[in-house]
């Protein structure tokens, strides 16, 4: 009886193997979860600050873009694969490269990651709720706002923010714990939601002046200099920058790929990634063009230019227009959180603690504690560099990957023990050194140190937007070469 307890431990029915009539995800569920990753605020803002906002070659920033989402999609297959062949998430599937016992704590880091950014993405979150309720009073009667009560703060926020923050974080989390169908629907429904309100706006921009926007969004096209030796620094760079920012959803990537049907679908899922991009970034930069016109700005003055979203629509100066932009901010800002971090949090919480926790219990703990981020981000964690803090756990995401799989293509040949991956006992394969792979240990940790170098080493800040493949160089070499032998 002790045996079967003990085997039976690691347990939780939502980190087991997912049935096969389960995997119901194509590729078309996938072209929506890489729509959801660049359909926020801070990729609208990145693809038009590299497009319009620096001084590169349109063409240069193009092929750097899809050098990037290239690596991007060859990274997504190899870490996808595992997941979608067995239907485990990425806690459990990292039990067979550092041991069962070492995964619940070094999967734990991704979750802290997720719960603080959680958190800290809840209280932006927040703030466009914010702006519909002042709207929405502003409208009843102009003169409310003014009164004493709003004018009362506590940690930065007035009653309405307060109020738009705790109504953002209930609304969140009662939505993304329900099951992983509802959140396969929010994934798909905020895709097609910001795509379609990004036509929308496109046409609006468009149709305002045709002739005068068509031609400045061709006027960015030159082929002058693109083949220009000069322009390698600045390819290279565009596309770290590109990579790094989806990196984030690298690692955890099987916690979706576990419900794909097949590999074909996985990969040409994955392919829609360079569509996602391509799409998104005309729609931004023609977006952000025709917005400037609208504005009478001078297009030829890119230090003045708009590229954030909620800048733009507080110049316009449409309360109509407002909140039909601000809900689908609100879409993509919420399922990317959802992406990103809830449902990372959630699986390490699970894995951390399997037999305790439950949907409903790690949804308590991510809300809590991204209660406890959010109201306290603006006063005090941004003013005392928490992302740095932040970075610095990021550092382990990389070499993770490498050892990961090192371990699965080259050490394990494609192979895991469905059932000894949940098991406790001492002669399990995944059991190592009492639960703990030391070579997979100090292969991360080295990987780390280099990856990490990156954040705090004055001399190698400038390959910061690399240190995620520069960690997974080190620790997959030096684990190949420890656990190979």
């Amino acid at each position: 009886m002790n045996q079967n307890k003990s085997k039976d431990s690691l347990i939780n029915w939502e980190l087991v193997s997912v049935n096969p009539n389960d995997k119901k995800w194509d590729w078309k569920d996938l072209f929506c979860f890489w729509g959801n990753n660049i359909q926020s605020v801070m990729g609208f803002s990145l693809v038009g600050a590299l497009y319009l906002v620096y001084e590169l070659n349109l063409f240069v920033v193009l092929f750097g873009t899809l050098v990037g989402s290239a690596f991007v999609y060859f990274f997504a297959n190899l870490i996808g694969k595992p997941s979608q062949k067995y239907g485990l998430p990425f806690p459990v599937i990292l039990r067979s490269s550092l041991g069962v016992k070492g995964a619940k704590y070094i999967a734990l880091l991704r979750g802290l990651v997720g719960i603080f950014m959680f958190g800290i993405q809840t209280y932006f979150l927040s703030k466009l709720f914010s702006y519909l309720i002042r709207i929405f009073i502003f409208s009843l009667d102009s003169t409310i706002l003014d009164q004493d009560i709003f004018l009362v703060f506590f940690l930065g926020l007035n009653v309405i923010d307060w109020t738009a923050f705790t109504l953002t974080l209930i609304l969140q989390v009662f939505l993304f714990s329900k099951s992983h169908q509802f959140n396969r629907s929010i994934i798909k429904f905020s895709a097609v939601a910001v795509y379609s309100g990004m036509l929308l706006f496109f046409l609006v921009v468009l149709l305002y002046d045709v002739k005068t926007v068509s031609a400045a969004f061709g006027d960015i096209f030159s082929l002058s200099n693109v083949l220009d030796v000069n322009n390698i620094t600045p390819l290279i760079t565009v596309a770290g920058i590109i990579f790094a920012y989806f990196s984030v959803v690298i690692l955890n990537y099987g916690d979706f790929s576990r419900y794909v049907k097949d590999e074909n679908e996985l990969k040409k899922g994955n392919l829609s990634l360079i569509l996602n991009l391509l799409l998104f970034s005309f729609f931004a930069v023609f977006i952000i063009i025709g917005s400037d016109i609208f504005l009478n700005k001078n297009l030829e003055n890119m230090e003045r230019i708009l590229t954030n979203p909620t800048d733009i629509i507080g110049k316009i100066g449409n309360i109509q227009i407002t909140v039909i932009v601000l809900f689908f901010m609100i879409f993509a800002s919420a399922s990317t959180n959802l992406i990103a971090n809830y449902i990372p949090a959630q699986n390490s919480l699970l894995n951390f603690l399997p037999t305790k926790i439950n949907l409903k219990s790690s949804a308590l703990i991510i809300a809590l504690i991204g209660f406890v981020i959010g109201i306290f981000w603006l006063t005090f964690l941004s003013e005392n560099g928490i992302l740095s803090f932040i970075d610095t756990l990021g550092a382990f995401f990389g070499p993770l990957f490498g050892v990961m799989v090192i371990d699965y293509y080259l050490i394990k040949k494609s192979n895991l023990d469905n059932k000894d991956i949940y098991s406790l006992d001492n002669n399990s394969l995944y059991f190592y050194s009492n639960g703990w792979h030391i070579k997979a240990v100090y292969s991360l940790f080295l990987g780390f140190i280099f990856s990490a170098a990156t954040i705090w080493n004055e001399s190698f800040m400038n390959f910061h937007s690399f240190s995620w493949i520069i960690g997974a160089f080190i620790s997959s070499l030096t684990y190949y070469l420890l656990a190979s032998k």
